[in-house]
């Protein structure tokens, strides 16, 4: 460490205004805060003494997706070995899911970073922090198969027009993450979305056992037909999965095909938790995220008639372990800066979102994951919720003067 402190204070002068680098100074700044730390003090109020800077803040959000993400690259081997047919061991597994995700995060932290330090440098300012997790997170929300130069476009399309064009980091009103892959999901549908593109297999060299699919539960039940349930489609093949077999548990733990980072809702609940513990996240947008998508689901069960979708049958409690409820419930619905601020204004905004999700899943058939399109909706939003939460708690404290 002391070596790396000395190296960079010998070239620190040459960055500095004057030095003959000094348009560089952003990407400099970037390296010495990342790999040591900062002494840097606020000039201006508010003064607050914490030795969490934004770039540890962030990082500390890294940390608690690791679970989730080591699980998807076990699980990207896992669904490519069971879809062959091949029995391999728990290692063979976890490097074939390395050897296809490491070109995914790669792509996605080169071009973003990319045009992080573009923006720092134009605009002589810091490089932003923010793309720490979002460098990570946008892999995990995409399927094993994506394409790398759509990976480079969606987070190019994420970056620049869902948070540099508002001032970046602190600006954004949207989830640059989710940004990126609301532009893959509707620019490259076919690439995102349907029963072949979970699980990473090559029909040229790989023979595939009969009757393979790669199929989400979300699909599954979607497919449900007249006069049964969800519950019965998803436990009892049909026809068009023949063997497709998703109970609550194999969704809770995560075996199952879906976006890289989205399938454990075990290993996601590990990591939120040390967001919670460590303050980063609010507990109160995850539990009222949850909370709204449970009521909305149970709702949906109460309306359901006979004519009624698969999906208005399917359980409160399925909902929360299937798609990306629960990566988006406590990683992107907490996002600090797109979601609302207020006490109230969290509560009213995770109800919402969780809600909306269910909504979307249960009334449209062409669409049944909805998790996305909640979070980013609500994004919208979130500063006209605090804004009347804030205009009624003046109002009772005038009511009160």
């Amino acid at each position: 460490m002391r070596v790396l402190e000395k190296l960079f204070d010998k070239y620190r002068p040459q960055f500095e205004r004057g030095g003959k680098y000094h348009k560089l100074y952003p990407l400099f700044e970037m390296m010495d805060t990342i790999l040591l730390w900062t002494n840097a003090r606020t000039e201006s109020g508010p003064h607050v003494r914490d030795a969490l800077d934004l770039k540890r803040f962030m990082m500390m959000v890294v940390v608690a997706l690791l679970p989730a993400t080591i699980f998807g690259i076990y699980n990207i081997g896992y669904q490519h070995y069971q879809a062959v047919g091949a029995s391999v061991g728990s290692g063979e597994m976890f490097e074939f899911g390395l050897i296809k995700f490491l070109p995914i995060v790669i792509v996605s932290y080169l071009v973003g970073g990319f045009w992080e330090v573009l923006f720092a440098v134009v605009r002589k300012h810091e490089v932003n922090e923010g793309f720490l997790v979002t460098g990570l997170l946008f892999p995990l929300v995409l399927p094993p198969t994506i394409p790398l130069w759509q990976v480079a476009v969606a987070i190019s399309f994420g970056v620049v027009i869902g948070k540099e064009v508002f001032g970046g980091t602190g600006m954004n009103i949207l989830n640059p993450a989710l940004t990126a892959r609301a532009f893959v999901f509707f620019a490259y549908p076919g690439k995102i979305s349907g029963d072949k593109v979970w699980t990473a297999i090559d029909s040229a060299k790989d023979k595939l056992v009969d009757t393979f699919t790669g199929a989400t539960p979300l699909l599954v039940a979607s497919n449900t037909e007249a006069g049964s349930t969800a519950v019965q489609t998803l436990n009892h093949a049909t026809q068009q999965f023949a063997n497709v077999h998703y109970g609550f548990w194999d969704m809770f733990y995560g075996l199952i095909p879906g976006s890289i980072g989205e399938t454990s809702t075990l290993a996601i609940l590990v990591g939120g938790l040390l967001l919670i513990i460590t303050g980063v996240a609010s507990w109160r947008i995850i539990v009222a995220v949850f909370a709204g998508g449970y009521g909305m689901a149970w709702l949906m069960n109460i309306l359901a008639g006979p004519g009624s979708g698969g999906m208005f049958t399917l359980p409160p409690h399925y909902h929360l372990v299937m798609g990306g409820f629960a990566l988006g419930a406590v990683f992107m619905a907490t996002d600090p800066v797109s979601a609302s601020q207020t006490r109230a204004g969290k509560w009213i905004y995770g109800i919402l979102i969780g809600v909306l999700a269910i909504l979307v899943r249960t009334v449209n058939p062409a669409y049944p994951e909805g998790m996305m399109l909640a979070i980013l909706f609500m994004n919208i939003f979130a500063p006209f919720i605090d804004y009347y939460v804030i205009k009624a708690h003046l109002k009772r404290r005038l009511k009160r003067a």
